[in-house]
C-alpha cells in the first residue's frame, strides 16, 4: 500500500485540494462534511490505479479506511477493474460482498457512481436483486444512492423494470443528490429505449417527482415533449 499512496501523494496540490473540498461539499452540516482531500484530478488517479491492480482485500481495505478521500475511490477503482476482470462466480462474489461491507466508506457521490453500477449492478443482474430495494427504503444517502446507480448496468442491457420500481420507491427523497441520480437514470433509460415507459412513468408520478428529477429525466427530449412534462408539473 506504501508504493500506491506514495504515488499519489506525489502528484496531489493542495490548489486542487481547496478546489475539491469546496465542490463535493466538506464544509460544516454539508453531505461531505469533514472529508479530506490531498488534491489529484481523476485522470491522474486513474493513471496510478493502472499499476495497482493487483492489490489485495486487505490492502485495499487499508486504502477504504483512509480518511483522504483520494485514496478510498482508488480503492473503488481498483476494485471495479477487478471486478470486471474476474474469471469466477466466487471471486466476483468475494468483491461483491467485500464491496457491501465497506458500504460505510462509500460516502460521497462520486465513489458511489465510479464504482456502484460495476460491482453491484454487474454482480447482480443475472441475480435475485432485492436487496437494491432494501437499500433503497434505508435512510442512508449513500446506499439509497448506490441502489439507483447499480441499475444503470441493467439500463446498458435494455432492462428498465428496476430502475423505474426503485426511482418510484425514492421519489420522495429529501435529498438533491437522489433527486439527481433518480433523474439521470430516467433520462439514461429513456435513451436506451425506454421511451414510452419513462414517459408514462412521469405522467403517472408528476405530482410527486421533483423538480430536478424530472429535468434530468427529460433533457434529451424533444422540446414539445420538454414543454409538456414542465406544464404537467
Amino acid at each position: 500500500m506504501t508504493s500506491i499512496t506514495d504515488a499519489l501523494k506525489a502528484i496531489a496540490t493542495e490548489e486542487r485540494a481547496q478546489a475539491s473540498a469546496w465542490f463535493f461539499k466538506t464544509g460544516k452540516g454539508q453531505y461531505g462534511e469533514g472529508d479530506i482531500f490531498i488534491g489529484i484530478s481523476n485522470p491522474d488517479l486513474r493513471t496510478i490505479c493502472k499499476k495497482y491492480n493487483s492489490l489485495n482485500f486487505s490492502e485495499l481495505q487499508d486504502l477504504l479506511n483512509s480518511p483522504i478521500h483520494e485514496y478510498r475511490f482508488a480503492a473503488l477503482i481498483i476494485l471495479v477493474e477487478q471486478m470486471k476482470k474476474a474469471k469466477s462466480e466466487d471471486l466476483r462474489s468475494k468483491i461483491y460482498e467485500f464491496y457491501l461491507d465497506n458500504t460505510h466508506r462509500i460516502n460521497n457521490w462520486d465513489l458511489v457512481d465510479c464504482s456502484a453500477r460495476d460491482i453491484v449492478g454487474l454482480y447482480l443482474f443475472d441475480k435475485d436483486r432485492s436487496i437494491l430495494y432494501d437499500m433503497a427504503r434505508t435512510n442512508h444517502l449513500w446506499t439509497q444512492r448506490i441502489a439507483i446507480i447499480a441499475t444503470f448496468y441493467f439500463i446498458n442491457k435494455k432492462q428498465f423494470l428496476d430502475t423505474l420500481k426503485i426511482s418510484e420507491i425514492l421519489l420522495t427523497h429529501k435529498h438533491d443528490l437522489i433527486h439527481k441520480a433518480v433523474g439521470w437514470a430516467l433520462r439514461e433509460a429513456w435513451k436506451k429505449g425506454a421511451n414510452q415507459q419513462v414517459e408514462v412513468f412521469l405522467e403517472k408520478n408528476i405530482g410527486r417527482i421533483p423538480r430536478t428529477a424530472l429535468r434530468y429525466a427529460i433533457e434529451k427530449m424533444t422540446d414539445e415533449q420538454k414543454k409538456y412534462f414542465m406544464t404537467l408539473k
